[in-house]
């Protein structure tokens, strides 16, 4: 052969093989996403978490590997011939073939996991779990199927061509831009909650502001932290009482208040939720970053006589660990209480792993929720101050900061139902000590820190009460010896203690002649410990010890806050077998899943170090979750359907990589900032669109899956009711606080233990935004429930989006609704006789009413006016807020009007 015919021959022959090699590579099988879901469809409801058959499980690479009860594996990488795994799935016999007692796979899923097991059985991770990467944006390819003229009005940012390139794949057309006027609705609606001012829309409808002007106006809006809390506050469950069976009320709102402030802020998310869930942890926390941490407050707080405090303490552990990650990861952790997950790679042992990290603080489930954070104010504040600063002159930095802490929240302390091995006594009510004459009992494992005092929180209406509290039982040294003085209502009191700085048993005894068999002394909360303040020889001692013992018994606004425990206080974690809090297990200590991202060593073993890992760059999760929720609150769906899931038996990402690049540039270029994401979003062409679909689209693509058209949903609970008193001029301005009762039907409330009842607020908090509006979790404002709000009793990730008559019957009827219509009656009133219709349905709706609308809402409105003048009682509901001079058929003939206005689908649907 010659020189150029080898050459010929050669280059022959590496073409085949480059030709082969990228066959070769095109058949691949890739395991996360063609193998993992037959597998999840078919096998791991016998062979995973819950079951292992046969002792074959295919949740785990190790496990799916290794020998089966036969001694040998079902899947030998390489050889699918060989592996028991194949053979059992195209078996003849139905009782050996796979999956037993169901129908076969289809031979092209055999002939996928055939494949996949000949090229080595190769594992990999489920996508969501390996970290994002920045994809390249992809070059627009509109104009090569659609015109430029709709190509260029469409493609506004980077979004569109991620969104372009899979309306060309899957043959569809983006919709026209939405007019002006119902983009400037849409806009101010997801913005804040609101329509927007008259004013805003006179500088839109002049042209004098941009798009870009009026979004950054939007976000810069105080409306933008209330509309936004509304989704914050599902997550974090916030609500005004404390759940279970009393539902009792709870002081929690400045936790609500610190969420809207900090959206407003635009609080970059690493630091949102890093104070969230750890803030007591950061070097010398400040009040908000102390509020912050009434996140983890929102568990609910059982407070049943007979109830088992430590049972309720470990429920709220466990809702912490499940909520942390529903929130951070969208993951399914729960699943994993009582077994390894069924389908995605988290073992038992992680679950109680990450549920270390929640169960060293010091709230135990007690009636007053401690540890309380104090909100000292007026001359409080500054005494306060003055022993802070005698502190600084006197005393160490550690010890400065135990007084601070001290007075801020009275921790640590020791709780009464702690308290055991009772003579004469007995825990009242299973909250608080009462020791009767000759009564006693033990405090069990307790450390003084060698303090000079004991400090009590008690009550009593009884003179003459002596506690003896001795070391290790009744014949031991006396410690300490006092009488416990009659109070009005709870006191903290402190009396001399020996100093002594090993732990020990205290055994307490109770001596008063005077009282009754078995009446009870007293009731005493807690005991504390605590060193006295130091420069006792100095002038203004005294005067700072006063200030000291004051500020403890002042009663300031409060709220319930995370607080670590001192190490002398840990608690250990075990696993609980089969999930059973009463069955415990091995120890386990903090840490979190390994198919994650890595655990930083320098971070501490606590809730912080959790908090530096879910907002570490690397975790694969955090960002994605968040892009996703955000993304939904826009569009009506995420990006992934199932916001509470990214796991393998999620919905698959409809844009996988625009998800990642939303959330590479959250992080990176965003540095953890929502609004700049958020106008990301709607500065892109795909949120202009119209939303008017058509009957082949509504064919293609029912759900709106692609973003072939602009979003349109039912708005939420909180603004429907907001916008009627926005457009009808009662929505009030007034911002913080505590939460308000407006109007609702009588008698919803049925409180039962104590004499909490509705009490509808009156003068402009009456008209307050929903975000402020009370929330009893057994009993929720009835029109939010009946528009899909949440009672909020655990961590809701989505509320269903609903369309029912009840909704209807709300709006019509609902005295918040009626008054509302009224006054937008009272301004229709002043327009020109023949325009009030037009006039009311353009300030609804920013857009000109058509003839037809215009002469139906007439028609109705001499209907209406007919029947006042013929009857004119018909007319008390909807003159029930009218003065005297207001009392005309006309008036609520217009009233009427306005509330069909406002019960228009276009009205209470986005765009």
């Amino acid at each position: 052969m010659n020189k150029s015919g080898i050459i010929i021959g050669l280059s022959c022959m590496l073409l085949a093989g480059l030709i082969f090699f990228a066959l070769s590579r095109e058949k691949q099988v890739d395991f996360s996403t063609q193998v993992k879901p037959i597998l999840n469809r078919h096998c791991i409801s016998c062979h995973g978490g819950v079951k292992k058959n046969a002792g074959f499980s295919l949740l785990f690479e190790e496990e799916a590997l290794a020998p089966t009860e036969s001694g040998h594996p079902a899947i030998i990488p390489g050889d699918a011939g060989s592996s028991e795994f194949i053979s059992r799935l195209k078996h003849k016999d139905p009782e050996l073939r796979m999956p037993y007692d169901k129908p076969p796979l289809s031979q092209e899923e055999i002939k996928l996991l055939t494949d996949w097991v000949d090229q080595g059985a190769a594992w990999g991770k489920h996508w969501a779990y390996e970290p994002p990467q920045t994809p390249e944006v992809p070059e627009s390819i509109l104009k090569a199927g659609f015109s430029s003229e709709s190509a260029d009005k469409f493609v506004r940012n980077e979004i569109d061509h991620f969104i372009a390139a899979t309306l060309k794949q899957k043959e569809l057309l983006p919709a026209r831009e939405a007019d002006q006027m119902t983009l400037l609705r849409r806009l101010s609606l997801d913005l804040t909650g609101l329509p927007p001012s008259e004013e805003l829309v006179g500088r839109w409808e002049s042209g004098s502001i941009s798009y870009q002007v009026l979004v950054d106006e939007l976000l810069n809006d105080p409306g933008f932290g209330e509309k936004w809390a509304s989704w914050w506050l599902d997550l974090a469950r916030y609500a005004d009482t404390k759940g279970y069976e009393r539902d009792v009320g709870r002081e929690i709102w400045a936790y609500r208040d610190w969420v809207i402030k900090a959206l407003n802020q635009d609080m970059p998310f690493d630091q949102f939720t890093i104070e969230q869930l750890a803030g007591d942890l950061l070097p010398e926390p400040d009040l908000d970053q102390l509020t912050a941490t009434a996140f983890h407050r929102n568990t609910m707080n059982n407070d049943e006589g007979g109830t088992e405090d430590e049972e309720f303490r470990v429920a709220a552990v466990i809702d912490r660990t499940n909520t942390t990650f529903e929130v951070w990861q969208s993951t399914t952790l729960a699943c994993v209480q009582c077994h390894s997950h069924p389908y995605d790679p988290f073992k038992f042992e992680d679950y109680y792993k990450a549920m270390a990290f929640f169960n060293n603080s010091r709230d135990e489930d007690t009636h007053g929720e401690e540890p309380r954070l104090k909100f000292y104010q007026g001359e409080d504040s500054l005494k306060l101050a003055n022993i802070k600063s005698w502190m600084g002159q006197h005393g160490a930095k550690d010890l400065q900061e135990k007084v601070e802490d001290f007075l801020l929240y009275q921790e640590p302390k020791y709780h009464a139902h702690l308290a055991e091995d009772f003579q004469n006594g007995e825990l009242i009510d299973t909250k608080w000590l009462g020791l009767w004459d000759d009564g006693s009992c033990y405090l069990r494992d307790i450390y003084t820190e060698g303090s000079p005092y004991i400090y009590l929180n008690y009550w009593t209406g009884n003179e003459g009460s002596l506690l003896t509290i001795r070391n290790g039982g009744p014949e031991g040294e006396i410690l300490s010896r006092f009488t416990l003085e009659k109070t009005n209502g709870r006191v903290i009191r402190r009396y001399p203690f020996k100093k002594i700085n090993e732990k020990v048993d205290l055994y307490l005894h109770m001596e008063n002649k005077n009282l009754e068999k078995q009446q009870t002394s007293s009731a005493i909360n807690w005991f504390a410990f605590f060193p006295a303040l130091p420069g006792g020889k100095q002038a203004g001692h005294q005067e700072a010890e006063e200030s000291f013992m004051t500020l403890l018994n002042t009663n300031t606004p409060t709220l319930p806050i995370m607080v670590e425990n001192p190490d002398y206080m840990k608690r250990q974690t075990r696993i609980f077998e089969r999930g059973n809090w009463l069955m415990k297990g091995d120890e386990v200590t903090p840490d979190v899943p390994e198919i994650l991202n890595a655990w930083n060593p320098e971070w501490p073993r606590n809730r912080l170090g959790l908090a530096y890992w879910l907002t570490s760059k690397d975790n694969p999760l955090t960002a994605r979750t968040m892009v996703n929720r955000i993304w939904a609150q826009l569009f009506g769906r995420g990006l992934v359907a199932s916001l509470e899931d990214m796991g393998t038996q999620s919905d698959p990402p409809s844009h996988r990589k625009l998800l990642d690049w939303l959330a590479m540039r959250f992080m990176q270029e965003h540095d953890w900032q929502i609004k700049p994401l958020i106008r990301d979003m709607v500065l892109s062409g795909t949120y202009r669109q119209s939303s008017i679909s058509s009957a082949e689209l509504h064919e293609k693509d029912p759900d709106n899956k692609w973003y072939a058209r602009g979003p349109r949903f039912r708005l939420s609970a909180e603004q429907i009711r907001d916008q009627a008193l926005a457009v009808s001029g009662l929505l009030s301005e007034k911002m913080y606080g505590k939460s308000v009762m407006p109007p609702q039907p009588d008698n919803v409330w049925q409180t039962v233990y104590n004499g909490e009842s509705w009490k509808t607020s009156e003068g402009e908090d009456r008209y307050r935004r929903s975000v402020y509006t009370y929330l009893k979790r057994t009993s929720p404002y009835p029109s939010f429930i009946t528009f899909d709000a949440v009672s909020r009793e655990v961590c809701t990730i989505d509320r269903t989006l609903t369309n029912t008559p009840l909704q209807a019957l709300v709006t019509m009827n609902d005295p918040v609704y009626q008054e509302a219509a009224f006054h937008l009656a009272l301004q229709m009133k002043k327009i020109p006789e023949d325009k009030p219709i037009a006039w009311a349905y353009k300030k609804l709706l920013l857009h000109p009413i058509s003839p037809t609308k215009q002469q139906q809402l007439e028609q109705l409105y001499q209907y209406a006016l007919d029947d006042f003048i013929r009857e004119p009682e018909a007319m008390a509901d909807w003159l029930q807020f009218a003065n005297e001079e207001n009392q005309t058929p006309e008036l609520a003939a217009l009233a009427v009007v306005a509330n069909a206005l406002m019960n228009l689908d276009e009205y209470l649907n986005k765009s």
